[in-house]
């Protein structure tokens, strides 16, 4: 059964000219693109998408570095697409990620780690509807 997740290629991977790199990994692991776009998001839409951190330390960095500069959501599209999506990133922390994952090998540090993803089917029906609405999921 398919199932949808949401992909974010962040600040700093768009910086880096990384959005092609890291669209032939998803496409190269059998997972399809079935919405995409580029944004940029302000504060409020940056504090709208991470609430649920609202109370961590790192919340207020998260959104400047989140509205700093341009991203690309997409939503991806396959057989237990969640978990497969977020084997393909690798940890959170680069240092700890996977050989040959997408943090292992283009993340900065914990924070611009280069792409974020839905963990679990209710934050991907939270997170796909804030970026993209049930028509411009092309499957």
């Amino acid at each position: 059964m398919s199932e949808r997740t949401l992909c974010m290629i962040k600040p700093d991977g768009v910086e880096r000219n990384l959005i092609g790199a890291v669209l032939v990994r998803i496409e190269a692991a059998g997972l399809r693109i079935v919405a995409l776009r580029k944004l940029r998001l302000s504060k409020t839409q940056a504090e709208g998408f991470y609430a649920v951190h609202r109370e961590r330390p790192f919340f207020q960095s998260l959104v400047d570095y989140m509205s700093s500069g341009s991203i690309v959501a997409a939503v991806l599209a396959g057989d237990k697409a969640i978990v497969r999506w977020r084997d393909l990133m690798g940890a959170t922390n680069p240092v700890n990620a996977a050989e040959g994952t997408i943090r292992k090998d283009f993340a900065l540090d914990v924070e611009r780690n280069t792409v974020h993803g839905s963990d679990a089917p209710d934050t991907a029906a939270q997170e796909i509807p804030y970026f993209f609405n049930a028509m411009e999921l092309q499957e």
